[in-house]
């Protein structure tokens, strides 16, 4: 239980030093023999093995003397990993000289080239001795670590699963009340033979005016310390308009720190006296973890259901806040009275009774007290969000999830505890609860994140859009992982223990790729990523366009640079981390198969695409049309070319349609272009005289070459005009259309003064027999029987 209560402590220091374990680990001495072989002392390394081995085989090694075991196991195993990379460099020198000799030929070799292979081959054999060693110790330390560890889950597994006393059982009562009774009975006699001692009291004489001080000022900090920093926040946030939430914040910290020093405070007065013995001081020192795990909880509780109608982490109506920060330091009192019992527990050697009966009425309250708060923080969710967007978002149901389940853990833990399965229902309802403050704890940072963004960018709107809060809150989520997993039992050591596979990272081949190696991989190619990137930029403003260079060209040149520079950057950044390509071929072999069948269509456009930007037959900013869709040029990229039509709708043409179909360019090479324009007139209109027209309206265009002159065609014989066309070179051909444009309306102009008629279309319509669509006359009505005008009106004859 003291584990769970103090985990601020524990959890945030392991964490911290989880990473740091393995390289703190290799201090121990490691002496080195000039670059030869590494010198460990291997009897010691024996003596502790076999000291591992014999407590294994016997199974009766209290925890404590397995972790101390393991600890130095795992000290072990770290100089036998740096011992592996002993004359690394030699072994690799002789390797590639072995190499060079080539295998033994069949008819043999000569005596010098013999010689000089065994020579080779003895000092590989040398170098490699310790090495050899190494390993072979670093896997028994390996080996006999996860045989601990294995002892120590099973452990941990029969310790929930055992059944102890039932709380309920009536017999346990009386005595469970006298050791309680007894070990407060035992502090106050403790404390009183203190108090009779004369020595003593001529100590507190001396100390009383300096501890009573301490404690008028401890007692200050803890009672108003909280609300001192509560005001100077609320004017810290009204002064300070931009930022005023990150401000509240670092004020709000002066709510846990103050109190906090002023407990620190009030346990050194209490020291000062000197009336405590040794089972109070033992009682005494875990007084500023509880008072601090109340504060933060509270903190938190400020934080995730703060005061006022401003938008909160956890979705609550504002009037309700109160509610939801009172379940919370209730909740972390009760956390504190439970730890407190296991202290006492420990001071006064309570029985597996008593523990569990002084422990239920404690575990039943802190059942009731987070299954009202789960239905509370339900409830509330459902009600807020659904008020405001008619639905749940996605963070919303976890949060409803997650308490939900802390419903039913408030209902399964404390019958658990009833039946006599104290360490299970102890297992999962305190964890429950730290995993709440952490997770609420997690969320504090994240909306501290946001508003240190707000706070920088200086524009609220887009902090929900942006990219780096959202990275930045996962890294803050994976970074609670550890601490989350020590709240649910997993051992520190369990957590050194991956953190040192994974930095022994996983072998490929022959090769051992390791963190530090990725590291070195990616720290190279960015080095190498942005060098290609400058040498890029410069060559594009500073170089080419001081060279005759086309603009199309110069394109091809800064995009090939960045293919070289990309390629020689993965090449030296796999060669800097130390990774062996030979070791991998199987995959190289696999992958090029896959090229061959599934990536055929990938690597086409990929050869297309240098191929373009080699003989360049199409450049950027070119008019071409392919495969029916006509539009610039934009972007030739490795595996396609960006087109933009006149529509200003992009069209991505893969580069091997370019290289093997039919492209048509219109500015290759240059921009001039012809023009043709069709127009007609009426029969009967001079020709020679619409020709002199057109060819005044065509050679007045500025756009409009004169050289060579535009020409003017009496095309033929229309159906309904006499048809002429213009045809004209252009300075730019992009400008094709207008130019057409302006022609026309030139023409339409020139036309009207001169009295020229522009034909349309028409027809004489000649009916074959045109008495068919008149109407024949109607056939004569039958006459009206005799009587029929002489009967009256409605009647039936």
């Amino acid at each position: 239980m003291t584990r769970i209560v103090l985990w601020l402590w524990v959890a945030l220091a392991s964490w911290a030093l989880a990473p740091a374990g393995p390289v703190l680990a290799q201090d121990v001495p490691l002496s080195q023999d000039a670059g030869t072989q590494s010198t460990l002392d291997y009897e010691a390394w024996q003596a502790t093995a076999t000291r591992a081995e014999a407590a294994l085989e016997a199974g009766r090694a209290s925890n404590s003397a397995l972790e101390t075991l393991r600890s130095d196991l795992a000290v072990w195993r770290d100089k036998f990993l740096a011992a592996q990379n002993t004359n690394k460099a030699r072994i690799t020198t002789l390797q590639s000289q072995l190499t060079a000799l080539g295998p033994v030929p069949e008819g043999g070799e000569s005596e010098d080239i013999s010689a000089r292979r065994a020579d080779l081959m003895a000092q590989l054999t040398r170098l490699q001795a310790p090495v050899l060693a190494a390993e072979e110790a670093h896997t028994r330390a390996t080996g006999l670590i996860a045989e601990i560890d294995r002892i120590f889950r099973e452990r941990q597994a029969e310790e929930l699963v055992s059944l102890g006393p039932s709380p309920l059982n009536p017999v346990h009562w009386t005595p469970s009340l006298e050791e309680v009774l007894g070990t407060f009975h035992d502090l106050w006699r403790e404390t009183y033979a203190n108090w009779n001692n004369e020595v003593r009291q001529a100590e507190f004489e001396q100390a009383a005016p300096v501890s009573a001080g301490l404690l008028l000022l401890g007692l200050i900090l803890l009672l108003r310390g909280r609300r001192w920093f509560n005001t100077l926040g609320l004017r810290a946030r009204k002064l300070s308009k931009r930022g005023g939430d990150v401000w509240g914040f670092l004020v709000s910290l002066g709510k846990v720190v103050t109190p906090f020093i002023g407990l620190m405070v009030i346990m050194q007065a209490i020291i000062q006296t000197g009336f405590i013995g040794l089972r109070g001081s033992t009682v005494l020192n875990y007084l500023p973890a509880w008072g601090l795990s109340i504060l933060v909880i509270r903190w938190l509780a400020d934080r995730l259901f703060p005061e006022g109608d401003g938008p909160a982490p956890v979705p609550v109506e504002p009037a309700r806040r109160a509610e939801a920060r009172g379940y919370a330091t209730l909740l972390a009192i009760l956390v504190v009275i439970s730890a407190a019992i296991d202290v006492l527990g420990s001071v006064g050697n309570f029985t597996p009774e008593a523990e569990a009966v002084i422990g239920f009425p404690v575990v039943c309250l802190t059942g009731l007290v987070l299954f009202r708060l789960g239905q509370f923080i339900s409830a509330q969710i459902s009600l807020t969000e659904e008020a405001e967007t008619g639905g749940l978002t996605y963070r919303n149901r976890i949060i409803r999830a997650l308490h939900r389940l802390a419903q039913v853990v408030a209902v399964v833990g404390p019958l658990m505890w009833a039946v006599g399965y104290r360490n299970a229902a102890d297992a999962i309802v305190y964890p429950t609860v730290l995993t709440f403050a952490l997770l609420g704890f997690v969320a504090v940072l994240r909306k501290l994140v946001n508003d240190v963004y707000t706070l920088v960018t200086r524009n609220e709107d887009s902090t929900q859009e942006a990219l780096w809060p959202v990275l930045i809150g996962f890294v803050l989520a994976l970074a609670a992982m550890p601490v989350l997993a020590l709240v649910w039992g997993v051992r520190v050591a369990e957590l050194t223990e991956l953190w040192t596979k994974f930095r022994v990272g996983f072998s490929i081949g022959d090769t051992r790729i390791s963190p530090t190696d990725f590291m070195v991989f990616v720290l190279v190619f960015a080095l190498g990523y942005m060098a290609t990137r400058i040498i890029q930029g410069t060559m594009r403003s500073s170089i080419l366009p001081k060279t005759r260079i086309d603009v199309g060209g110069q394109n091809a040149i800064v995009s090939g640079l960045g293919y070289v520079g990309i390629f020689l950057s993965a090449l030296v950044a796999i060669t800097s981390a130390g990774l062996d390509l030979s070791s991998i071929a199987i995959v190289a072999g696999a992958l090029s198969v896959g090229i061959g069948f599934g990536l055929q269509n990938i690597v086409s456009n990929f050869v297309s695409g240098i191929i373009l930007l080699i003989e360049r037959p199409v450049s950027e900013g070119d008019w071409i049309e392919v495969g029916g869709k006509m539009g610039y040029v934009r972007n030739i990229s490795v595996r396609s070319t960006r087109i933009e039509t006149f529509d200003r709708t992009d069209v991505i043409v893969p580069n091997a349609d370019l290289v093997s179909g039919t492209v048509t360019n219109y500015t290759r090479g240059n921009t001039i272009g012809r023009v043709i324009v069709p127009v007609g007139v009426a029969y009967g209109t001079d020709t020679a005289r619409v020709d002199k027209i057109l060819r005044e309206i065509a050679e007045a265009h500025p756009m409009v070459l004169l050289n060579p002159l535009p020409s003017v065609y009496f095309t033929g014989f229309g159906a309904d005009s006499l048809n002429f066309e213009i045809r004209a070179i252009l300075r730019d051909i992009n400008w094709s259309m207008a130019v057409k444009s302006e022609i026309n309306h030139q023409i339409a102009k020139r036309f009207a003064d001169e009295k020229i008629e522009i034909p349309f279309a028409q027809r004489d319509i000649w009916l074959r027999n045109p008495e068919a669509l008149r109407p024949q006359a109607s056939a004569p009505a039958e006459p009206l029987p005799p009587n029929a005008q002489d009967a009256p009106e409605g009647d039936d004859a």
